[in-house]
């Protein structure tokens, strides 16, 4: 199944149960008084954020999902069951819209959980009704609906470096080598199709879909993965030495990153030149990007590979909020 991250959803809180008539019976004395009880409160609807990014594959065949309706009251005064909350796991990092209300949620914290959606009340059963003047009610009230509403949920990825830059940048083949990750490799214009995380003693790297120019309109794959981009901590831009024009390439992405949110090229950024070990003739970064940091890395070469780890492990420990 393609990697899931978006869906529309149709959920909906419980029904509060209805309040009873009932009486109380006592012996040799048929009638006591009221006795019904109130209805069970209707279940309530929460999102809680989890740490796995493919769980929103499980709801994409699921049109609604609905918290538990309330108990009706019974005799002797006794209250209905509350409904049972839906808790709806979610992938750390979503964004998620009442499309009734225009509300919107961030859920940015491991296991944070917010109420979306109130169950209805109990209604109330006879004894409620009581009084000096109105010794045996026959009056009680039916439980009130509970909210319900479509939903849209967007996963944006959280993750402390993004591997970003042209198809066959070479993006894939490092996060395998950095973190022991399994995404598709391939020596031709190949692009990932779908985001892919890595880690590294810890350190969450993610290898964004190749972009392409004119993404940010919608080409290619479009700006549907540019938004993963938006909460990554720092980029890392790779841009492989078999390049005609390395300086284009980089300028390339720089434009697509702006012209979707201008924000982005804001990021702190680490360029990479990738495959090295294909390169005819030295690069001389200093002169194409003098006032930047540049490494150059090829998968053959461990030195280069731990130059790279070691590098990314001292700037993940300077401290640092996660971009929204």
């Amino acid at each position: 199944m393609a990697f899931v991250d978006e869906i529309k959803i149709h959920l909906k809180s419980g029904k509060g149960g209805n309040g009873v008539v009932r009486w109380l019976h006592l012996k040799g004395k048929e009638y006591s008084g009221p006795a019904g009880g109130n209805g069970g409160k209707g279940g309530d609807v929460y999102i809680k954020a989890v740490r796995t990014s493919s769980i929103l594959e499980k709801y994409i065949q699921k049109a609604e999902m609905h918290a538990g309706n309330g108990e009706d009251g019974s005799n002797r005064s006794r209250t209905g069951e509350g409904g049972e909350d839906l808790i709806m796991e979610i992938p750390l990092g979503s964004y998620v819209k009442n499309l009734e209300t225009g509300v919107d949620h961030e859920l940015l914290e491991e296991g944070q959980m917010i109420k979306v959606l109130h169950g209805g009340k109990g209604g109330l059963g006879n004894e409620m009704f009581k009084g000096p003047v109105n010794r045996t009610p026959e009056q009680q009230t039916d439980g009130k609906p509970g909210e319900e509403a479509d939903f849209y949920i967007e996963l944006r990825l959280i993750a402390d470096y993004g591997l970003i830059g042209l198809p066959n940048a070479g993006k894939s083949t490092l996060l395998n080598t950095l973190t022991n990750s399994k995404s598709k490799v391939g020596n031709y214009n190949f692009t990932t199709l779908e985001p892919h995380l890595g880690d590294m003693y810890g350190i969450v790297i993610a290898d964004i879909p190749g972009l392409i120019e004119g993404a940010s309109e919608g080409k290619g794959l479009g700006h549907k993965f540019l938004r993963h981009i938006q909460r990554t901590k720092t980029l890392l831009h790779c841009i492989t030495c078999e390049s005609g024009d390395i300086l284009k390439d980089y300028q390339t992405i720089r434009a697509e990153l702006k012209a979707f949110n201008p924000d982005l090229v804001n990021k702190e950024e680490l360029i990479l030149i990738t495959k090295t070990d294909m390169a005819s003739a030295s690069i001389d970064v200093e002169t194409l990007f003098p006032d930047q940091e540049v490494l150059q890395v090829s998968i053959l070469d461990d030195e280069s590979v731990n130059s790279l780890k070691k590098k990314l492990t001292q700037m993940i420990q300077k401290p640092d909020a996660v971009d929204n």
